[in-house]
């Protein structure tokens, strides 16, 4: 994996202007790991993904983070400043299949990745979405030595097997405790980096490219020339067209 150029990230940007939220990170991670096929990064666990754009947005945008989030109890709007180091999480578990025995059940399962979030996206709803999710993910199931339908397990084996995959890749699920300075409430809020990244990324680009325009029209230099100035000498050349 290797840091993106500036003419790079416009590419992965427009690339993926059409596409799934989804499709629009692995186009990212696809130009960041040239060295990886698209079907190895869309298969990997949602959490190692998730670890990759936290590295990318690092090299792209800095660790810090800043954004706002609403009070669940008052809407006050409450401002969150952390840094990307605070939610990454390293203890994930290797991929591949991994098993689980509760009530006399042993279920064999895998982690959740890109292809999975792809279909259950169309889901009507969240419960529809983690059955979908689970019949993706579960390979096998067994109850006392006898083979059983994963479609027909137990509410409890089901809710036992999502906290697996919850432990076994915690990076998939980031977030941060917040309180609100006006009502004092607490509450726990969801850090998601793929929809937070691309909006920074959106933001971004509409910005440069209004640069483009501006230097282009100032100078009559190509936009490859432009892009490949250093940010430096951009805003150097913008404060002199301004």
């Amino acid at each position: 994996m290797r840091p993106l150029s500036t003419p790079e990230l416009v590419h992965a940007w427009e690339g993926g202007i059409t596409r799934t939220p989804a499709d629009r990170a692995l186009l990212l991670l696809a130009h960041a790991c040239p060295e990886e096929s698209w079907d190895e990064l869309a298969r990997l666990p949602i959490g190692r993904r998730d670890a990759r754009l936290l590295t990318l947005r690092e090299w792209t945008l800095g660790s810090e983070v800043n954004c706002v989030a609403h009070c669940p109890s008052c809407t006050e709007p409450v401002e969150l400043h952390f840094s990307t180091t605070d939610v990454r999480d390293e203890t994930a578990l290797p991929g591949g299949e991994l098993n689980l025995e509760i009530a006399g059940y042993t279920v064999a399962f895998r982690l959740p990745d890109s292809t999975d979030l792809s279909v259950v996206d169309s889901c009507a709803d969240e419960a529809a979405a983690r059955s979908a999710l689970l019949r993706r993910c579960l390979s096998s199931a067994q109850h006392r030595g006898r083979k059983r339908s994963v479609n027909r397990l137990p509410a409890k084996v089901l809710d036992a097997v999502v906290h697996r995959m919850a432990e076994a890749d915690p990076q998939a699920d980031m977030h941060t405790t917040l309180t609100c300075p006006a009502c004092t409430h607490h509450w726990r809020v969801t850090f998601d980096i793929v929809s937070f990244f691309l909006a920074e990324l959106e933001s971004w680009a509409y910005r440069l490219l209004h640069d483009v325009h501006r230097l282009a029209s100032a100078y009559g230099w190509r936009e490859a020339d432009i892009l490949a100035l250093s940010p430096r000498r951009r805003q150097f050349y913008l404060g002199m067209v301004g």
